[in-house]
């Protein structure tokens, strides 16, 4: 007797994560069957109430072992690499989590016949790039398409959402801090995409052999600078703060505090995203992006404040003064 699942199956690797779990949830909703394949299986058994009985399932996988991506791929039609991270510790480098292990999960995929192929990456991924992070990034993706030419590429800009970690960490620092570093004049513009639009997004690109091969890149419906960002947010959480040019020098000089710790407790910076913050993150307008897809993406103002709340005096009951 069919079931409401018994449609393709699709490994979702990293999906655990900040992002991962809106997609896990958006690919539940188009009726996927979704096998999510993580490090640490405890981590995503939450996602198991996001579809129906037994439409997903969670399966341990280290992405640095050919065996756990072989288990991860049985039965498999179609796959979604989300597997990243923003720093780099003793124990994992942008190298072997981006590239080496998306080079892995992209040709077990296709010597088993697999072409929906949807990749993670990022805005600014370059091969070239001086920061360790966007090249690991433009090198993965290169990986990935030379192993499956129809893989899709999706390149969002910085992710919001509740439990992020751009506005939620500039928040805590705005609170900790009687000052804001503006890094080399804080110019950089960031153009933030909310998490669920990324989500909508994968679900409607994978498996539609319309945009096969192609890369999207997607950024929020506003462009904004670092400081407009800072700024923002002090005034979200009631405690604004005056910004204080910084040299990048001296950014460099601190993030090496964050090099040296981050094996322990999660680094404010690091130099690699000292590197970052020196060039703009928006789209280029050389891809496909949201409106290609008839999306609508959502805007800073309608979701940043119903998480930032808790970072005011009252909390939820702190006065609001319009204006």
């Amino acid at each position: 007797m069919a079931t409401p699942f018994d449609t393709k199956l699709v490994t979702v690797f990293g999906g655990s994560g900040f992002v991962g779990k809106q997609v896990v949830r958006a690919l539940a909703q188009r009726g996927w069957r979704v096998r999510v394949a993580v490090r640490k299986a405890t981590y995503a058994y939450d996602l198991k109430p996001l579809g129906g009985v037994g439409q997903i399932q969670v399966t341990r996988c280290d992405v640095r072992k050919e065996a756990d991506i072989a288990a991860a791929l049985n039965g498999a039609s179609a796959v979604v690499n989300l597997v990243g991270i923003l720093y780099e510790t003793p124990s994992q480098s942008f190298d072997e989590l981006h590239r080496s292990a998306s080079k892995a999960i992209a040709e077990a995929a296709a010597a088993r016949g697999i072409s929906d192929f949807v990749q993670i990456s990022a805005l600014g991924a370059d091969a070239k790039s001086g920061s360790k992070y966007a090249a690991s990034k433009g090198q993965a993706e290169a990986a990935v398409h030379k192993a499956i030419a129809s893989a899709i590429i999706v390149r969002p800009s910085v992710v919001f959402g509740p439990q992020d970690g751009f506005f939620t960490s500039l928040a805590q620092q705005v609170k900790l801090f009687p000052l804001m570093p503006s890094i080399g004049g804080g110019k950089t513009k960031f153009q933030p995409v909310y998490v669920g639009d990324v989500a909508r997004a994968v679900g409607e690109v994978l498996g539609n052999a319309a945009y096969a091969g192609q890369t999207f890149e997607l950024g929020g419906p506003e462009v904004f600078t670092y400081n407009e960002l800072v700024t923002y947010v002090g005034q979200e959480v009631q405690s604004p703060r005056p910004l204080v040019w910084m040299p990048v020098f001296a950014a460099r000089l601190i993030a090496l505090v964050g090099d040296v710790s981050s094996f322990l407790i999660k680094p404010l910076l690091t130099n690699d995203q000292v590197t970052l913050l020196q060039s703009d993150n928006i789209v280029t307008g050389k891809t496909l992006g949201f409106k290609d897809l008839a999306i609508a993406p959502t805007a800073v103002e309608s979701v940043v404040p119903s998480y930032l709340w808790r970072f005011r005096k009252n909390g939820q009951f702190a006065e609001v003064v319009n204006g």
